[in-house]
Parts: structure tokens; sequence; C-alpha cells
């Protein structure tokens, strides 16, 4: 595995706190379309050094078996522990991260996963999909228990297969889709007509619920898009089971306390790299 980049994690977001209307409208979007977003929320030269390390993590991953899964042909998704990240911190501390999190998942919410993905040039249209199936806390008391935030590393643009989403079917049951997740293909001119291509620049973050259907599309451009993803729990929703991250035990002790209190990984001496455990079956082929 490559070296961690960031061994004393000493980073703390100097963002201002979001007002509690801001708060309210991210939390009415996320019920109401499954996502929402902070234009502007760092800086550029944080969504730079988030590339950097991005690449650096990808490279390492691609040199190991299994170390970067497939979700479809030239597409990628790898897991990583927070000290991979020289802003992790920064990240996890953000105020709208930390007031979302508590207002749509409580104040004892729990970060169990972080990882990236990758579409390189060639990426083709993924299934509509959810990524994984939706519990009985949604589907019978109408309420979110995740959030997944994703912060793009790069100025999206139009040829770079932009990531597409469809308003609202995070409540869809999906009863009837394979594994939970696959709606029929029969169903995807509905979710086209609805769907909504987004356009991240780089210091933008958005949170949803990875229940709301979903897929990333062609990626035309010579160059990858490459995005960050932070998920994020209420406590027993479960998806904490399906990742492990970790910490050396000097990092570990040098993370804010109101970091640390969030944060669901192993304390290790030696880190080892992350064994990848959410797959989604059905990613492998694309729609194309």
């Amino acid at each position: 595995m490559a070296a961690p980049t960031s061994p004393v994690p000493h980073r703390i977001s100097g963002a201002r706190e979001p007002e509690p209307a801001e708060i309210e409208d991210a939390f009415r979007a996320l019920y109401r379309d499954g996502i929402t977003a902070r234009k502007g929320a760092f800086a550029p030269e944080f969504a730079d050094r988030l590339r950097e390390d991005i690449e650096r993590a990808f490279d390492d991953a691609r040199t190991r078996p299994d170390g970067a899964v497939g979700r479809g042909p030239n597409r990628y998704y790898v897991e990583i522990h927070p000290e991979q990240l020289r802003d992790f911190v920064e990240l996890a501390d953000h105020p709208w991260v930390r007031s979302v999190c508590q207002a749509v998942l409580g104040p004892d919410y729990r970060i169990v996963e972080l990882g990236f993905d990758v579409p390189l040039e060639g990426a083709v249209n993924q299934p509509w999909h959810r990524d994984f199936p939706s519990p009985a806390a949604t589907r019978e008391e109408h309420r979110l228990t995740s959030l997944a935030f994703n912060v793009t590393a790069v100025d999206t643009a139009e040829d770079m297969g932009p990531f597409e989403i469809a308003p609202g079917t995070q409540w869809e049951t999906g009863a009837e889709f394979d594994h939970g997740m696959f709606p029929s293909r029969d169903a995807f001119p509905g979710y086209e007509a609805r769907a909504v291509r987004k356009y991240p620049r780089r210091g933008d973050i958005s949170a949803r619920s990875a229940l709301t259907i979903h897929r990333g599309t062609t990626n035309h451009a010579p160059r990858p898009r490459p995005v960050l993803v932070l998920g994020v729990d209420a406590p027993g929703a479960g998806n904490d089971a399906q990742h492990d991250m970790a910490c050396g035990r000097a990092y570990w002790q040098a993370l804010p306390e109101r970091v640390r209190a969030h944060l669901t990984c192993r304390v290790v001496d030696t880190l080892e790299p992350v064994v990848q455990q959410h797959t989604i079956e059905g990613l492998v082929m694309g729609d194309a």
C-alpha cells in the first residue's frame, strides 16, 4: 500500500457554521429529491490535493489483485483509509457535513466508508441502480438511515460522463429490483425522463441517499473524473459491515475528538490495504 499521506491529522476546517435555514433546506431536498449540495464548500486547492491523493491511491490499488474493483468497463471503485487523505479531517469536520449528518441521521451518526470512483475514458453508461437494497426503516417508516457525500476532484464537463440521478426514487421499495438494487430495463425510460445531470466543480460537495436511482454516464474525455465518497450511517444502519476502514494508532490518537467520536474503524499497529467488501452485483457490465 502507498505510504500514508497524512501522518498527523492537524487540519481543521475554517468554514463557517451553516445557518439553520440552510440545513433545513438540505434536509427537505434529501427527503424530496434524494440529493442536495453545497457549492463552494471548499477551496479549489482542496480538490487539487484530493485529486493528487486519489491518483496516488489509485496507482497503488491497481498494482494489487482486486485492489480496484470494477464498476463497469473502464470504471473503478477503491476504498481507502482516512490517513491516505491529507485533508480527511477538514472533510469529516466540515460544518455543513456535520450539520447535515446530525439533521438527517442523528447526533450519533457514524462515518463508515471512505473511497473514490474513477470513470476513465471509455467508461460507458451504467445500468440504473441504487447502491444497496432499501432497508426496512426507509420502506416502512419513510426514514433515511444513510448518506453518501460526494466530492469531485475535477471540474465536471459534459464529455466526462456526468453523474445522473432520478430525483425522488429513494422511496421506491425495490421489491421487484434484481438484487434489490437494479430496476428492470423496461423501467429505464422512466428514469431517463426524470434524470438530472450533475456538473459539480472543484470545491463543491453533495449529499445523497444511495437509494436514489442513479448511474454514471459515458466518459468521452481523454481524462478521468475522480470523485471521493464519504459514507455515513445512522446508528444501527449496518452498512459498516460492508467496509473495513482502519487507522494507525498514532493517527487515531492525533484525530480531534469530534472526528474520532463519529468514525467507525479498526485501530491497528500496521495499515494494510482495504479488502474491498462493498461490491455491487450487476455493475460489471455497462448499459451501452
